[in-house]
């Protein structure tokens, strides 16, 4: 019996996620994927078992950018927006606003023409994350008619987004 196919992602820093597999040494078979690239996966005695393949999806978007809202721009984007506004605010540093935000660009996708989705950066922003409390990242805020509406704090699931922005979004 062949042994499983072991798959990893890796997303370094800047650049798009990479899909890694150890594939035992029977054939495996992978779909199909521009820039495979194999080498021989290694023991520590130096000895071959398998081999490693890497595919690259170089060029391809991995989710939808959202754009930033800055103090300067926080009037006219929000307060005075005709649609409800689904703010969320993060910071680099911060892995569970990176594990968000994918969701956050498929919601700005799912809602286009009903909702305006925006990202604010606290750490370059101090003044309206005080503003409005904010004492968790990621933190997302619904705003209807430049009035906070609702808040969700966390990497919640999707339909807990959607839950909280059906309420003020017209279908």
């Amino acid at each position: 019996m062949a042994s499983p196919l072991a798959v990893s992602i890796v997303k370094p820093a800047s650049s798009p996620p990479v899909a890694v597999a150890a594939i035992a040494p029977l054939r495996c078979h992978l779909l199909p994927c521009r820039g495979v690239r194999a080498s021989p996966l290694l023991l520590r005695s130096g000895r071959s078992r398998g081999a490693l393949a890497v595919c690259a999806a170089q060029g391809q978007e991995t989710s939808i950018q959202v754009p930033d809202v800055t103090k300067s721009m926080w009037q006219s984007l929000v307060v005075e927006s005709e649609l409800p506004v689904l703010v969320e605010f993060w910071a680099l540093w911060c892995g569970p606003c990176k594990m968000i935000d994918p969701v956050i660009g498929k919601l700005s996708k799912d809602y286009e023409g009903k909702l305006n989705c925006y990202k604010l950066n606290t750490d370059e922003n101090p003044d309206i994350a005080t503003q409005f409390g904010i004492r968790s990242i990621p933190t997302m805020m619904v705003f209807k008619n430049g009035e906070k509406k609702d808040t969700v704090i966390g990497a919640v699931p999707e339909s807990t987004l959607v839950s909280s922005i059906d309420k003020y979004v017209e279908r």
